[in-house]
């Protein structure tokens, strides 16, 4: 069914609005289970583990147009030194742009002490950028369309990321850079200058797990995000972890969101997470929250686990 041009309005805004130099990156409210999307120097350093993880989140539902993010990622150690892996994220815009990055990720750790391992990590991958205008009735009537929209546009760029990550078994900090080549998405279209520029984000991020007793853990954590011509992006999180199964916490994204997460530990290798978004900025009264499901699964395929017990995984 074509749309009509009351219907389009806040896609195109959306659109362009995020390709323009603003903010541009997806958000997510389980950044502390979502690390190797934005961190190639995120590690376990526990070998003959694979991790994987994956999350969806459906933004702003209710509003036409809201972007829906999905991520997936996989990683394991190959030595005590050497951790790889591959991340995967595909952010859509209203069913109008479509961007998808796959990237290889490498991780070197150097053991510090006892206790605390530093990683530097590296990601090298392709971005595909397409738009469809296919449904876009801009004027009512036997009236052309806007010849801005008559051809779709798909495009490959290379892209690059680094990234380095201090941890223990209590407490992390990372900064990375997950997209270190600025691209040109829409330079011109049938004579319409329109210009969207992808530019470099810095992701900040930090955690910490207090022992209150052996059956309780307060989590706290943040991601701050940093980009040209937006204003700094702030989550804190406060999380209750309770017999290392169930977790649960509230969370504050400035200017923008509050959030209340859970996750669930539902067998030894498999965890399952949940988290809702209430809109405290203008864009409230337009949309009834955002929502988001999150999943992590370790494969022990050298059964290395088996007699001992091995660290919960925290972060």
């Amino acid at each position: 069914m074509k749309k009509t041009y009351q219907h389009i309005l806040t896609v195109l805004t959306l659109c362009f609005g995020l390709l323009a130099t603003a903010q541009q990156d997806p958000q997510f409210t389980q950044y502390m289970y979502n690390h190797s999307v934005i961190n190639p120097a995120y590690a376990t350093a526990t070998e003959g583990v694979i991790n994987f993880g994956g999350l969806y989140r459906t933004q702003w539902v209710g509003l036409e147009g809201a972007p829906k993010t999905g991520t997936f990622f996989a990683h394991t150690p190959i030595n005590e030194k050497m951790e790889v892996g591959i991340s995967f994220v595909n952010d859509n815009i209203g069913d109008v742009v479509n961007e998808n990055n796959i990237f290889a990720d490498y991780a070197y750790v150097l053991k510090l002490n006892e206790t605390s391992k530093i990683s530097f990590g590296l990601k090298a991958g392709l971005t595909f950028f397409n738009t469809d205008f296919s449904n876009f009735s801009l004027q009512s009537g036997n009236a052309s369309t806007d010849i801005a929209f008559n051809e779709n546009i798909s495009k490959t760029f290379p892209n690059a990321g680094l990234g380095t990550f201090y941890f223990t078994d209590k407490y992390y900090v990372g900064l990375s850079a997950p997209n270190l080549l600025t691209t040109k998405h829409i330079e011109t279209e049938n004579g319409i200058a329109s210009t969207g520029v992808q530019d470099i984000h810095i992701f900040l991020t930090g955690g910490y797990v207090f022992n209150i007793n052996p059956k309780l853990k307060f989590k706290p954590a943040f991601m701050a995000k940093s980009v040209k011509g937006a204003p700094l992006a702030l989550d804190l999180t406060a999380n209750i972890l309770i017999n290392n199964r169930i977790e649960a916490g509230l969370g504050y994204r400035l200017d923008d969101a509050v959030s209340g997460l859970v996750n669930f530990k539902v067998t030894p290798e498999l965890r399952i997470g949940y988290a809702y978004d209430y809109t405290t900025s203008n864009l409230g009264n337009f949309n009834s929250g955002s929502h988001e499901i999150m999943v992590l699964f370790d494969l022990d395929f050298l059964n290395i686990s088996k007699g001992f017990d091995r660290s919960p995984r925290f972060f």
